[in-house]
């Protein structure tokens, strides 16, 4: 059983299409009974997978402990995957874990959930917040995608650098450069500095997810984007058999 997150400092670096995707994996290829929590307000990742708003705003209600997660938590029409869908009310998260003053609060809810689920995949909020703290000390794994680009490296070294100035232990980051479009000298020139970072090459097959509402493996099994997630997913299967 384990928690990976996909976590950036930085929005817009294809977070949600990754975490969905990861999950897609996880419960085809591993056959692993996944469940995706989409801790991120604005809700992309329950976009796609359908996941139906909520007639009240109830996520952030949930993790307060007003609500028990088994009545929010929906299967969705792919096999071995059920949603944690966000809502509006997750805006407020980082408040409400503030004013817990509980750094494990989060950690409690993953291993109650964990009883049900053998991977748990987190699409988190950007932003170096406190919800991004209590996920990075407890996740098993922290997936950061990463724009080939200056300022997207820049954020990945800033978190490194607030990480390792804690103390505190955390979960191991994997960065995974997305977006990739090798006509680009500037993209090809960032990623010959991490010659084994896995690569997620720009795609139209990615960008359809949202029209579709469906992974790529879906409806693309053998786009480049597909065999890019597949392999990654293998690589966080083999990391996590080493813990």
């Amino acid at each position: 059983m384990a928690v990976i997150a996909v976590y950036s400092m930085k929005g817009g670096v294809g977070k949600s299409c990754t975490a969905v995707n990861l999950a897609w994996n996880s419960a085809v290829n591993s056959s692993r009974k996944t469940l995706v929590w989409d801790l991120d307000p604005q809700g992309a990742s329950s976009f796609i997978l359908n996941g139906d708003r909520h007639k009240k705003d109830r996520a952030r209600a949930m993790i307060a402990g007003d609500i028990k997660a088994s009545k929010l938590i929906k299967s969705t029409e792919f096999e071995n995957i059920d949603l944690l869908a966000a809502d509006i009310s997750l805006r407020g998260l980082d408040r409400m874990l503030f004013e817990l003053n509980k750094k494990k609060h989060m950690g409690r809810i993953m291993k109650m959930l964990l009883k049900d689920y053998d991977r748990i995949i987190l699409d988190c909020p950007p932003g170096l917040t406190e919800t991004s703290e209590q996920i990075l000390r407890n996740a098993d794994l922290v997936i950061v995608p990463v724009i080939p680009s200056p300022l997207s490296e820049r954020a990945l070294k800033d978190v490194q650098q607030f990480l390792d100035s804690t103390g505190w232990k955390h979960a191991p980051l994997l960065p995974v450069y997305t977006m990739v479009d090798r006509r680009r000298r500037i993209h090809n020139d960032t990623l010959a500095k991490h010659k084994k970072w896995p690569v997620i090459p720009m795609s139209s097959a990615v960008e359809r997810m949202t029209k579709l509402k469906k992974p790529v493996g879906v409806f693309a099994s053998r786009s480049q984007p597909a065999k890019a997630y597949a392999k990654i997913w293998r690589g966080i299967e083999k990391r996590l058999a080493k813990l």
